[in-house]
């Protein structure tokens, strides 16, 4: 009688998660799929026409080599002026929406009764947009507006004050507009302070001004550096306002201006990839310089923290 073999054991399978797990060690995960589309939006609506603009850049429409146009640019006081209007209007108004919105949000972070009907005021502007805060300057600022008209009643002035059609017309505008931006991120920040850090502060002897520059300003330090590159990028790139209430031929003659005409007035389209490509290499140094500044000043987390 035959005598049956034994039954070999059977091999075990492979194991088809042994890739999937040494990848998640490493951090990649199959979740990370779902950043493709947002990847492929960002290549197409982002990656794409910058490379493109910087191509036609140095394609000068008058011949001179690549660089032809950034020569040219520099060479043109007229155009190399811009530079210094934007960013004369640009930082005095990042820094200002800035250090307006730290003691407003200090005092708005804790809960009484009003904080947000408060908070619905001061965020009110963002609502208007830019062609409206502008007209409403105008109506109010003007030679003929009503706070011209109350100064001159009261026999404060002589003649009305110039308050638009300049520089201090467009800086309003950026203050209105850019303000309720700042102030909602320097309270998302401030209110993730742990208020148990001052009293703590307090009960050791430190008074509100120590409690300020001690506690609340370092553990706030990364999120003013980061709200303050945000405002300025926004105020950088201002173009309706210093058409509207502003000098374009003139005092604010921006950067965004100088694009605009480029492009379709003088249909020069190489010279106005070659200005949005110095905005946006400007844009860069200035951020570049307030990341410096904050790893200088501050050694923390990059996203500030609760002190805990």
């Amino acid at each position: 009688m035959a005598v049956e073999a034994p039954a070999r054991p059977e091999a075990p399978a492979p194991r088809r998660s042994g890739l999937r797990h040494r990848l998640a060690e490493r951090g990649v995960d199959r979740v990370l799929l779902l950043l493709v589309p947002a990847v492929l939006v960002i290549g197409l609506l982002f990656l794409y026409p910058m490379l493109y603009g910087v191509g036609l850049s140095l394609q000068p429409k008058n011949g001179g080599g690549p660089f032809g146009n950034y020569a040219d640019f520099f060479k043109d006081s007229y155009q190399r002026g811009t530079v210094w209007k934007t960013l004369r209007l640009a930082l005095p108004a990042a820094l200002i929406n800035v250090g307006a919105s730290v003691p407003i949000a200090y005092r708005l972070r804790g809960r009484f009764r009003g904080r947000r009907v408060l908070t619905a005021l001061l965020v009110l502007p963002v609502t208007l947009g830019t062609v409206l805060v502008a007209d409403g300057l105008l109506r109010y600022l003007g030679p003929k507006g009503w706070f011209n008209r109350v100064l001159l009643d009261l026999h404060i002035v002589d003649e009305p004050v110039r308050l638009i059609y300049n520089y201090w017309g467009v800086l309003l505008s950026l203050l209105i507009t850019g303000f309720p931006f700042a102030f909602l991120l320097v309270l998302s920040y401030m209110s993730g302070i742990d208020p148990t850090l001052e009293r703590a502060a307090a009960t050791l002897g430190a008074g509100p001004w120590q409690r300020m520059r001690r506690v609340v300003l370092p553990l706030l330090a990364p999120g003013l550096a980061t709200t303050f590159v945000l405002a300025f990028v926004l105020a950088f790139s201002v173009f309706p306002s210093a058409n509207l209430v502003g000098e374009p031929a003139g005092e604010t003659r921006v950067m965004a201006i100088a694009a605009y005409q480029a492009a379709f007035e003088k249909y020069d389209y190489s010279m106005a990839s070659t200005i949005a490509v110095l905005m946006g290499v400007f844009e860069l140094l200035v951020i570049s310089v307030t990341l410096l500044l904050r790893g200088r000043l501050y050694t923390g987390p990059a996203s500030g923290g609760k002190g805990s």
